[in-house]
């Protein structure tokens, strides 16, 4: 193991990147056999965890720079998995984002990373400026993409609802090309990475407006019940409707997802719990499944995955959100493995 760590990094100094990836693919099939310290038996589940992520780590880069980012993203999921705490491997899994041209997906992870290095670190003032302009850039990329508009909305600590009002009745005066639903995020309070010197930290409301209805509607719908459930879902139970169902992917389930991404490019905690955005995942999953579409499937169980792992390093959570949050991660590890069977996921898709 030792060695091929040891190849692999002078490789990657190298800048001889196919090398050092079949290295530390190497590596990374020795370290799961236990071999993280001398003695396997004495390799702690931590020890070899780290050591996992870090490989993995150098597997992002290594894809990147051959141009690959589906199989860097992969490997950067992989990372957060096994250290979820770590604010590099949420910047690496920016990075992937950004090159397959997800902005939003990109900002959520940057503004995961800035706001792990400020609770880790704390010290580094000018890393953190660093980190909050990468999670600018990648929001405003994102909008720059999106089929609706927004508003933010500084928020203290008023009445929520008559604030949402508020937000909505400016938005409409603000935007109005984009009225044909217009609704205020309820579920959590938004963070933008701007340092407004009057008020550091500032906290906002998210407003969308849609020039779709049907759209604007089905996108709220999503995002205001407690637990998310994705709009034709039903589909997904009846295989003859195949076609019904990439009808529904290619003309509304694709621009639901670019959506729900944006909501999440600014918000830290989710009043619906920390398990709310790993469930749109496996909304999102469960369809692509149907679609027969396996490998994307996969890279979108290991998003959920990663998405679980990181969840109690942001909020905090309860004992019943955390037997629920284990019991999802267990069902994702299912999923991935091909098994099948009675899980909380099932039976969450039941109700």
């Amino acid at each position: 193991l030792r060695a091929a760590l040891r190849e692999g990094s002078a490789r990657c100094r190298q800048r001889d990147f196919a090398a050092a990836a079949a290295k530390f693919s190497t590596a990374l099939e020795l370290c799961s056999k236990g071999f993280a310290l001398e003695d396997p038996l004495k390799s702690s589940p931590d020890d070899t965890s780290r050591l996992a992520s870090w490989i993995e780590s150098k597997l992002v880069i290594c894809y990147l720079e051959l141009g690959q980012p589906g199989l860097a993203l992969h490997h950067s999921h992989r990372s957060i998995i096994q250290n979820p705490s770590h604010f590099c491997n949420h910047l690496r899994q920016a990075a992937c984002f950004r090159c397959l041209h997800r902005y939003s997906e990109a900002a959520r992870s940057a503004m995961v990373a800035q706001c792990l290095y400020v609770l880790a670190e704390g010290a580094g003032l000018a890393t953190s400026e660093l980190l909050q302009l990468y999670w600018q850039a990648m929001i405003q990329e994102a909008l720059s993409e999106v089929s609706f508009s927004v508003l933010y909305t500084p928020f203290e600590k008023e009445d929520k609802a008559d604030k949402i009002k508020e937000a909505n009745k400016t938005f409409a005066e603000k935007h109005p090309d984009y009225v044909q639903h217009i609704f205020t995020d309820p579920h959590g309070i938004h963070l933008l990475p701007e340092k407004a010197e009057p008020h550091p930290g500032q906290q906002y409301l998210l407003t969308l407006g849609f020039r779709n209805k049907e759209l604007g509607k089905t996108v709220e719908k999503f995002v205001t019940q407690k637990l998310p459930v994705f709009p034709g879902q039903k589909i997904t139970f009846s295989p003859s409707m195949e076609e019904e169902a990439e009808t529904f992917w290619q003309n509304t389930g694709k621009r639901i997802m670019a959506a729900m991404a944006f909501i999440g490019s600014s918000k830290i905690k989710d009043e619906r719990g920390p398990c709310a955005r790993a469930i749109e995942h496996f909304h999102h999953a469960s369809l692509l499944r149907h679609l027969q579409r396996g490998e994307e499937q996969a890279q979108v169980m290991a998003q959920a995955m990663a998405e679980l792992a990181t969840a109690p390093h942001l909020q905090r959570v309860s004992q019943e959100d955390d037997k629920l949050l284990q019991s999802l991660m267990a069902d994702a590890v299912d999923i991935l493995a091909g098994r099948t069977g009675e899980r909380v996921w099932t039976k969450l898709q039941k109700v």
